[in-house]
């Protein structure tokens, strides 16, 4: 049986000094820096694609259509209303958490979603166990109004514009403030 002799051990440089050029390549793993102003992580990714569009109002919308859709699925002593009203309350849940889905990954469709999540919550209230205990109905009516009235991120103003006021630089001649003075 052989084995190999153990690897040396690499001196460490001094403070201050300059690390040396390593010809052993980088490890794969290890985090790369990207350009400045780029997201380095997955978590900065998802901040920058989470910006982008109505997140918030997706998760109220959703969580609302989850409440709405398994509270008729509850023990029957936590139901208030069994039947027809189970029914409607999982459909409603399930178009919920649609619309949820809708604004997450379809920005520009926000006002339909958001009036539509808005008038399902609303319409859960006299199908589905008064809207999921009122829990539902509100997160809903919450999530479809934020989503209808979010707006995009504006680009950064533009410096100055077709009506930019033009200063005259210092240190030229200013027109004379009186012409017929008579100095000569």
């Amino acid at each position: 049986m052989t084995t190999d002799p153990p690897p040396e051990p690499t001196p460490e440089p001094a403070p201050g000094a300059a690390p040396a050029a390593s010809s052993e390549p980088t490890d794969p793993a290890a985090p790369v820096a990207g350009p400045p102003g780029r997201p380095r992580g997955a978590r900065a990714a998802f901040r920058q694609w989470r910006r982008t569009r109505p997140f918030w109002a997706a998760v109220w919308t959703g969580l609302g259509g989850f409440v709405i859709f398994f509270l008729p699925m509850a023990p029957l002593g936590k139901i208030l209303q069994v039947g027809v009203g189970g029914i409607a309350g999982m459909a409603g849940g399930v178009v919920l958490m649609a619309m949820a889905l809708l604004v997450l990954l379809m920005p520009s469709q926000r006002h339909t979603a958001g009036v539509i999540a808005v008038i399902a919550g609303v319409a859960s209230f006299p199908l589905s166990n008064l809207g999921g205990l009122f829990v539902g109905m509100i997160l809903s009516v919450l999530g479809g109004s934020m989503a209808f009235a979010w707006l995009p991120e504006k680009p950064g103003k533009r410096r100055g514009g077709l009506l930019r006021r033009t200063r005259p630089a210092t240190g030229t001649a200013a027109p004379a403030a009186s012409l017929g003075s008579g100095t000569v």
